[in-house]
C-alpha cells in the first residue's frame, strides 16, 4: 500500500524548479510547461523559499490542501491539469507515474516552509 499524502521537496537549480527523490530515481526532475507559474503562485507567502519548499499531495482531499488540480488530459506520456480557481494549466511528466498508477482525477496540493514557522 502507498502512502496517500506524499511529499517532495522542490528547489531551484539554473532558474528552473526541480526536485530529487532518491526512492523513485528521481534526480533535478524538472516542473515544465505551466507548472513553474503554478509554483510561484502557491510560494508566494513562503519565506526563503530560493531554498526550496515543502510540497504535499495527494489523490484525495487532506486538512489543509491549497490547490486542487483537476485531470484534463494525456499529452505526450505525461498529463494536463488545471488549477481552475487560477485559470491556470500544466503538464506533469511521466514521473506522475512514480505516485500514482493512473493520471489521478483530481490532484490535491500544500506547500510549506522547510522551516518551522
Amino acid at each position: 500500500m502507498t502512502n496517500s499524502i506524499m511529499v517532495i521537496f522542490p528547489y531551484r537549480h539554473n532558474q528552473t524548479w526541480v526536485f530529487d527523490d532518491e526512492r523513485m530515481g528521481l534526480v533535478q526532475e524538472p516542473f515544465v510547461s505551466g507548472v513553474p507559474e503554478m509554483i510561484e503562485v502557491l510560494i508566494q507567502e513562503i519565506p526563503n523559499v530560493d531554498e526550496g519548499f515543502k510540497l504535499l499531495f495527494s489523490a484525495s482531499p487532506f486538512p489543509g490542501y491549497q490547490v486542487e488540480l483537476t485531470w484534463l488530459r494525456e499529452e505526450y506520456g505525461g498529463n494536463w491539469y488545471t488549477w481552475k480557481q487560477r485559470s491556470l494549466e500544466g503538464w506533469l511528466c511521466p514521473a506522475l507515474f512514480k505516485y500514482f498508477n493512473q493520471p489521478p482525477e483530481k490532484i490535491y496540493c500544500k506547500a510549506e516552509s522547510l522551516y518551522s514557522s
